[in-house]
């Protein structure tokens, strides 16, 4: 896999899931940008909304999106639900759309294993009102951006992944 495959989507749709299965499947590294900002600012990103404020986030994501653009290459990364925004998304890879309605973002969230703790990791899903808005908001900009889209309501995991494959000319015999 030469070009990176980026994956993007409201919060809590599973990006992270999508890749972990992604990497296992093809054999190539995944990163979390938010897992990146983490680690950079030994904070989570709950922490660093509360202590710093959104636009300081969004700041770290460009940061990061400029280190990924420079250095990065062969991976599939998971974005944060708002690094959309970043101003060279379409010069880090292929964008590939995770897409599923609120609904069934917030009963997956809710049903999973861990709920609390997959609610409480996203700050701006702490109130679901607003949580709406915000994914109404995102929706079509989502789509816009998106190289490719896929629904995830229709598809298993294994097929997400084997689509995922598909955008990004990803070959399991040439890995």
């Amino acid at each position: 896999m030469e070009k990176n495959i980026i994956l993007i989507g409201f919060m809590g749709v599973g990006k992270g899931t999508t890749a972990r299965a992604f990497a296992k499947k093809y054999g190539v590294y995944n990163i979390d940008t938010d897992d990146l900002i983490e680690s950079k600012e030994n904070k989570e990103v709950k922490k660093i909304f509360e202590k710093y404020g959104e636009a300081y986030f969004r700041a770290l994501e460009q940061e990061t999106a400029d280190w990924i653009e420079r250095s990065v290459r062969g991976t599939l990364i998971s974005c944060g639900g708002g690094f959309y925004k970043v101003n060279n998304l379409k010069k880090l890879g292929t964008v590939v759309l995770l897409d599923a309605s609120f609904e069934w973002i917030h009963r997956r969230l809710k049903n999973a294993k861990n709920s609390k703790a997959k609610l409480a990791k996203r700050p701006l899903f702490a109130k679901e009102k607003e949580a709406k808005k915000l994914y109404n908001q995102r929706a079509d900009i989502y789509r816009q951006i998106a190289d490719v889209v896929i629904d995830l309501e229709k598809n298993s995991l294994q097929e997400v992944v084997e689509q995922i494959a598909k955008a990004g000319n990803v070959d399991k015999n040439v890995i």
